[in-house]
């Protein structure tokens, strides 16, 4: 009996040892992110406060939506707190993406020239490094001027919509779709139902829609300084040097070269929004669960 108590003693010495040594690493983890989120916010503040008259940069890169470092709601606070700065001097957007939502970069384009009546003495201006195109391009055409490199890749103003169709796989294994809605189109887009004539009208009219937005959009934006062709708003996209040639673009630079000859003010800010920790492990989860997967499937129009 005295062995049995002896033996419970220590093994109930061990569980609270355990759980003792569970709770502080608990304790210590929650502490490390919290240090380490806090840290993070702060390193996503700026540094205007000490360098003076500056040149602002706000960059866009990658896929253009509303989930991403390129939504509208980063991009254009980023933009308002580099204009209502009052020791900007101008503000760069660096662009290096393939397009994406034509609604973020409607809102982008908006924001942009609101922002450019506001502050009607602060010039804003893109600078292209890989790529500006479509729904990209659809923002940078809001620019005061845009400076690319002579290989960079500008243009693909035109709009789409893609999706799979599975109806001829079904039928060969025999498998059965069975949907039902109210509304005689309600299933339109359906991979798994065919595609009447009536709907690919449908579609290929809001696609004409959108696209005629995209054009006026650049017509507005770009002016005199366009030189129209056939191809122009056909989707092509082009290099660089030829986006000068075509009044798409206004000259060669870099963020450095526009922020020393053009603006006149070298010192450089970074004005983006970065994503904090939290954001950044959500990511990585979604993507270890497939959502990846899911949104592709669920993308509907695209400016790209």
């Amino acid at each position: 009996m005295l062995e049995k108590l002896a033996f419970s003693s220590l093994r109930e010495q061990r569980n609270a040892r355990r759980w003792s040594i569970f709770f502080k690493s608990l304790t210590f983890i929650y502490v490390a992110i919290l240090f380490i989120y806090v840290l993070d916010i702060g390193l996503g503040g700026t540094e205007a406060q000490s360098l003076g008259r500056h040149t602002a940069l706000v960059k866009l890169e990658g896929q253009i939506d509303a989930e991403g470092a390129a939504s509208a709601e980063r991009i254009n606070s980023a933009l308002n707190n580099a204009f209502r700065d009052s020791t900007t001097a101008g503000v760069i957007l660096r662009i290096n993406s393939p397009g994406g939502s034509p609604v973020q970069a409607g809102m982008i384009n908006d924001e942009i020239r609101r922002l450019r009546r506001e502050f009607p003495n602060l010039p804003l201006y893109v600078v292209v490094e890989e790529m500006c195109a479509s729904a990209a391009y659809y923002i940078a055409a809001a620019s005061d001027q845009v400076f690319v490199d002579k290989a960079s890749l500008v243009g693909s103003i035109g709009v789409i919509t893609d999706n799979f169709g599975f109806t001829g796989i079904m039928d060969k294994v025999g498998v059965e779709r069975r949907v039902q809605s109210a509304g005689k189109y309600k299933s339109i887009g359906d991979p798994f139902l065919p595609v009447t004539a009536e709907q690919k009208a449908h579609v290929q009219d809001m696609l004409d829609e959108i696209h005629q937005q995209f054009i006026k959009v650049v017509r507005e934006g770009r002016g005199k300084r366009l030189k129209e062709t056939p191809d122009l708003f056909s989707g092509l996209f082009w290099s660089g040097a030829r986006s000068i040639e075509l009044g798409l673009a206004d000259g060669l630079g870099t963020v450095d070269s526009v922020a020393r000859d053009v603006i006149k003010a070298e010192a450089v800010v970074d004005y983006t929004e970065k994503e904090n920790i939290a954001e950044r492990f959500a990511k990585r989860l979604g993507a270890a669960l497939g959502t990846g997967t899911a949104q592709a499937l669920m993308k509907g129009f695209s400016l790209r």
